[in-house]
This record gives C-alpha cells, sequence and structure tokens, in this order.
C-alpha cells in the first residue's frame, strides 16, 4: 500500500488502491443496474402486469435476503479479491445463459406473464444482478481493511457517490436502452462490462491479509457466531430490526414505483428522470464524503429517515411528475447518509474478520421484510387500492381534490406507507435501544 501524507484533506488521504477498487465495483454495480432496471421496465412493457413487476420485486427482495449469509460468509472465507471475481464469474455466467433463453424463445411467448420462458429468463437476469450483493458486502470490508477508523464515515460517503454515479447512469441507459436498441442488445452490453470488469480486476494487487480462523475455513454459514458478535454491542439488534421495517415499508416503492412513473411519463422519459434523479446519490454521498457524519452517526441516520419519510407523505399526493421528481430527489438524497452511517457503526464496534458475516446477516434480516411487502402489495394496490381510488368509496371521500384513477389508487398507498414510517421512526428514536446505543458510539 501506498503512504498516505497527514497533512492532505481527509478524502484526498485515502490510498489509490481503495479508488481503483471503487471504480472496478462502481462499473460492476452499474452492469447490475443496468439489468436489473432493464429487465423490469421491459417486463411492464411486455406485459402490462403491475402483478408481474411486483412479484419480480418480490423475487429479487427474497433472494438478496436469503443470499446474505452465504455471501458474507463467503466475504470472511475467501481474499476479497477472490470473493469479488468470483461475483463478477457468477454474473457474467448467469446473464450468458438469460440471454440464449431471449434468443431462443418467441417473443409472442415472452408477452405472456404466466409463461414459464419468460419467469426463467427474468429469474435469471436479477440473479445474475444479485450475484453482484457480493462486491458490496466485500467493499465495505475493504474499507475497515485499507482505512483508519477517522476515514471510513467519509469513504463510506464516496461509495454511496459511486452508487449513486451507477444508478444515474444505469437510468438512463436501461431505459433508452429497452426503448432504442431493444433487450437483446441490452443484455449484450451487460455481458461486455461485465468481461471488462473481471479483466481489469485480475490485474489488481490486493493487501495481504491474515489467514482466516479455523472458524471461519470451516463454518460457510455461522449465524450463531454472527448473532453472539452482534448481541456484544447494546441496541445492535435494534438498528438491524428498526431498519428492517424500513425496508418492509420501501417494499412498497420498490414493487409499484416504476407503475406509477410509468402512468405519468413514457419509458424513455422515465429512464432519463431516473438518471437525473440519481444525482441526489452522488450528491448525499459527496456531502458525507467531505464532512462525515457528525459526532453520532446513529442520530443523523434517525433524523434522516424523518425527513425521507415526510417526503413520502407528500411527493404523490397529486399527479404530478414535477412534486414526484422533487420529492424523490429528496429522498435519494438522504439514502446515502443512511447507508453510510449503519456501515460507519459496524465497522466500527465488529471485528474485521467477522465483518462480512455480520454485513451479510444484516443485509438478510433487513432484506427479509421487503420480499414479504413486494408479494402482498401488488394484490393490495390491484384489488383493493386501485378499485377504491377508480369505481370506489374514495372517489366520493376524496377524489375531489386527491384524484382518481389506477395511479391515484397507488398514490394513496405511498401517502399512508410514508405516515406509517414517520410515525415509527418517531417512536423508535424514544425507545431504549436508541438511547444505549446512541450513548455508547
Amino acid at each position: 500500500m501506498e503512504t498516505i501524507n497527514p497533512s492532505a484533506p481527509a478524502v484526498d488521504r485515502l490510498p489509490r488502491l481503495f479508488y481503483t477498487i471503487l471504480i472496478n465495483s462502481l462499473t460492476a454495480s452499474l452492469t447490475n443496474n443496468f439489468v436489473w432496471f432493464a429487465v423490469t421496465f421491459w417486463v411492464y412493457l411486455e406485459t402490462k402486469s403491475v402483478v408481474a413487476t411486483s412479484v419480480m420485486a418480490g423475487v429479487y427482495t427474497g433472494t438478496v435476503a436469503l443470499s446474505g449469509f452465504f455471501l458474507g460468509s463467503l466475504v470472511d472465507r475467501y481474499p476479497k479479491k477472490q470473493a469479488m471475481l468470483l461475483s463478477s464469474l457468477g454474473s457474467l455466467l448467469l446473464y450468458l445463459i438469460a440471454a440464449t433463453i431471449y434468443v431462443l424463445t418467441p417473443s409472442a411467448v415472452l408477452k405472456d406473464p404466466a409463461s414459464l420462458a419468460l419467469w426463467a429468463f427474468i429469474i435469471l437476469s436479477l440473479l445474475g444482478a444479485i450475484a453482484g450483493n457480493m462486491r458490496s458486502i466485500a467493499l465495505a470490508t475493504v474499507v475497515t481493511i485499507l482505512l483508519p477508523e477517522a476515514q471510513r464515515d467519509r469513504a463510506n460517503g464516496l461509495v454511496g457517490t459511486a452508487n449513486g454515479v451507477s444508478f444515474l447512469i444505469a437510468s438512463i441507459f436501461s431505459g433508452l436502452g429497452i426503448g432504442f436498441i431493444g433487450m437483446a442488445w441490452t443484455l449484450i452490453l451487460a455481458i461486455i462490462l461485465t468481461g471488462i470488469v473481471i479483466v481489469h480486476l485480475w490485474g489488481l494487487s490486493f493487501p495481504k491479509q491474515e489467514a482466516p480462523t479455523t472458524e471461519s475455513q470451516h463454518d460457510s454459514i455461522d449465524v450463531r457466531g454472527t448473532i453472539r458478535a452482534i448481541q456484544l454491542i447494546p441496541g445492535m439488534f435494534g438498528l438491524i430490526f428498526f431498519n428492517t421495517f424500513n425496508n418492509f415499508l420501501g417494499g412498497v416503492f420498490m414493487s409499484l414505483m416504476d407503475a406509477y412513473g410509468l402512468s405519468l411519463a413514457s419509458v424513455q422519459t422515465w429512464g432519463i428522470l431516473w438518471g437525473v434523479l440519481s444525482l441526489g446519490f452522488i450528491i448525499g454521498g459527496l456531502v458525507v464524503a467531505r464532512v462525515g457524519l457528525g459526532k453520532n452517526p446513529l442520530r443523523t441516520l434517525f433524523l434522516a429517515n424523518i425527513a425521507m419519510w415526510t417526503v413520502c407523505v407528500f411527493f404523490t399526493i397529486q399527479a404530478s411528475i414535477v412534486l414526484l421528481a422533487a420529492g424523490m430527489f429528496g429522498y435519494l438524497c438522504l439514502i446515502p447518509v443512511v447507508e453510510a452511517a449503519e456501515q460507519t457503526i459496524i465497522q466500527k464496534v465488529i471485528p474485521p474478520e467477522r465483518q462480512g458475516r455480520v454485513f451479510g446477516f444484516a443485509q438478510s434480516v433487513e432484506q427479509a421484510a421487503s420480499p414479504l411487502t413486494a408479494f402482498m402489495i401488488g394484490p393490495i394496490a390491484q384489488f383493493i387500492f386501485i378499485p377504491f381510488m377508480t369505481t370506489g368509496a374514495g372517489v366520493d371521500w376524496i377524489g375531489s381534490w386527491f384524484g382518481t384513477g389506477t395511479a391515484r389508487g397507488l398514490a394513496l398507498l405511498f401517502t399512508l406507507t410514508g405516515l406509517i414510517g414517520l410515525i415509527i421512526t418517531l417512536v423508535a428514536m424514544r425507545s431504549k435501544a436508541y438511547r444505549t446505543l446512541s450513548s455508547a458510539y
């Protein structure tokens, strides 16, 4: 590793190897987001089914939840470079198989939401994107290995910025890709980018790590040991379960936001809008990289959540693409703050040799609620909220000022979700777990 000049500004003191790994991970993340967005857009446009897109979201988040334990254990068990290579090789193989199914299946079959070939294509594509989650876990542990504690919050901010850049580029080109070049060439581009990532990563030299402990070598999924490590940190379980509930509510937006947005704009416009709004990710991450998270990252996390849920109450209160865009921009600015705060706390209090499993455990538990929401919310929206605001009592009760129709049914669901999230966050800030963790860290 290169020497660090102590007189340089905080972000500039980060070692060059960190930036190189970050750029490689950015490219991998960009590719996986590109596939995820493109497939989601394409399926909705081909099938016109809200249920199909909500089930897709459920499959995605369900697999993320189930895979976190395993992927985190792999990150702890193997050198970080090998873990990252395995992630990209898995994505490459799955994209190749998905592309083969797409090419060999008649287009009429792929328009049927009940088609087995369609769901095979969807699942393989999404698993290819999910394989990239091992990289995100590994990158969080690389921050611990490469950087001292005082720099980690800012480094985590740069990771958030990289995620924002990935989101920005993928959002723009996924919509444009589906609109202008189609699904086949979109997959070909993803395969090429993944190959470039593998070749570049192969040539990097990571710092030598201490040999893994006997425990790490033989316990591929050490849930008990991970739980014991978390239990040693007062209030840590409370933080994880708070984020779990937030993800439970967040599944509503993940499942239905594309359907709502596409009711207000064309797929090309919606893709470009997502790209522009993703500047919020970048801005939020850069702010954290510049000023850090303050003396109490936990308090910063909760204040950010209060602001996010307040936005969710109002950003669909009227059928306006401008209001939606403004609210989403504020929401996306705050996501890197929340993520960096949780990562910084874990990096500080969990031993490095177990961080992969703890990050994986947190990912699994926090994402476990989202599949339940995603699978439930499509039918709930389709059969309760949409009829309520099209032909039901909602038309007479609030239709005169809230609006009526399919999109307004989705909007009402978003507003109620924001209210629930805001109330739960305010209650959680008064809990014993919050006070314990806040006073200790």
